[in-house]
């Protein structure tokens, strides 16, 4: 009986209906109960369920002759958003989930392209050492639960495993993503939801099932304010649901003592740490943490000379991320992202660094106490000699 439920629900997840049916399977819900509270003789409580039940049908009705047979006005095209800082283009940016039945104009196709072949190209600025790419699709391909999605890119990584490249595909791509931000564009990404054997199909020679290994994907193009009702409740119950700075930052192994973000030497990252907090992952179910790492200096260099200093001096060295779940794809996707988000910051406040992956030896994590399983290390971002 599960089994045959599930395939319900898959096959009209894939067919596009699922949003549209739940809806429906509320309103019976609530229009059975006000036919019990009318034979009980509870009638103002029967008009209530009523009223809610013809209130859901309706809303079905509008979204399904909107949205799923697109009979709707043209809607304008979004502003570009070239005014916006780094930062406000990170936190503007939300999930799409449903977008306008049009195709990228050429210019906009043309920019993001040549973005995405930029990134393609630069697999000597990974921190895995296998390559990693983005294909184009232009197709409504089969995913859950994004409407009216035509655009897509997919993230390909080697079928040989490697958490460091998939890692990279949240990187890489999250930086597209950010750049489609300030076009104006809207944006999704998609993991469990998308049927990798239709995009393999779709993919055509892009793709070698004997090498190749469909990350994700993420819908493009441009925002409809026509949303079905199921996701515009399920955007407002997910998408504004975050982690405290304080439950994601930390300065010891144990992950016990949080970050203040606002007290030297942590305060001059700014709004990096408010980024990555906001960071999309699947189902926002934050899987990133990390751990900031600090020196104290009690001597200075003066003429080649190392003398004692006058007094102590805190400097931060690096910072170690971790994950918080064995998940092989979702959480090194989730940190990829934060990665991204983390870099754009920097680079706006103009503080140097890079990624590396340091040995425990290197971390002196057997100085800090006995760490858990859980988290899981996997990239420090050490700040240059410079800063």
């Amino acid at each position: 009986m599960l089994n045959y439920l599930k395939n319900i629900k898959l096959r009209l997840q894939f067919t596009g209906w699922l949003q549209y049916i739940l809806p429906v399977v509320v309103a019976i819900f609530f229009l059975g109960i006000a036919g019990l509270f009318g034979v009980l003789n509870f009638l103002n409580l029967s008009y209530v369920f009523l009223t809610i039940s013809v209130l859901l049908f309706t809303i079905t009705l509008f979204d399904i002759t909107t949205i799923k047979f697109n009979i709707r006005p043209t809607e304008s095209l979004p502003r570009r958003r070239d005014d916006m800082d780094a930062f406000d283009l990170m936190r503007t940016r939300r999930s799409c989930r449903s977008f306008q039945n049009r195709k990228l104009k050429p210019s906009d196709y043309s920019e993001l392209l040549n973005v995405v072949r930029e990134v393609n190209h630069q697999n000597n600025n990974k921190i895995g050492h296998n390559p990693i790419r983005f294909e184009y699709i232009n197709a409504p391909l089969t995913v859950w639960p994004v409407v009216g999605a035509q655009e897509f890119f997919v993230a390909i990584a080697p079928k040989n495993y490697s958490r460091q490249s998939i890692v990279d595909v949240g990187r890489n791509l999250q930086k597209v993503v950010h750049h489609a931000t300030k076009m104006g564009l809207g944006t999704c990404w998609i993991g469990p939801g998308a049927d990798q054997s239709s995009i393999a199909q779709h993919l055509g020679d892009q793709f070698n099932s004997e090498k190749d290994h469909i990350v994700c994907v993420c819908a493009i193009g441009y925002k409809s304010w026509f949303t079905p009702f199921f996701l515009r409740i399920m955007a407002s119950v997910v998408q504004h649901r975050r982690l405290p700075i304080s439950s994601l930052f930390f300065t010891d192994y144990q992950f016990k003592k949080p970050l203040d973000e606002k007290v030297a030497p942590f305060d001059r990252f700014g709004r990096c740490y408010e980024v990555c907090q906001w960071a999309p992952s699947s189902f926002n179910s934050q899987t990133t943490r990390c751990v900031a790492v600090k020196e104290i200096t009690n001597e200075e260099h003066r003429n080649g000379n190392t003398i004692p200093a006058k007094k102590s001096e805190i400097k931060l060295k690096r910072f170690d991320f971790y994950t918080s779940t064995k998940s092989r794809f979702y959480s090194p996707v989730a940190l990829g992202i934060w990665f991204a988000n983390w870099e754009i910051g920097c680079e706006a406040l103009g503080i140097k660094g890079h990624f590396e992956i340091l040995s425990e030896n290197d971390r002196s994590v057997s100085t800090m106490g006995k760490v858990s399983e859980l988290p899981i290390y996997d990239v420090s971002w050490v700040l240059d000699e410079a800063n």
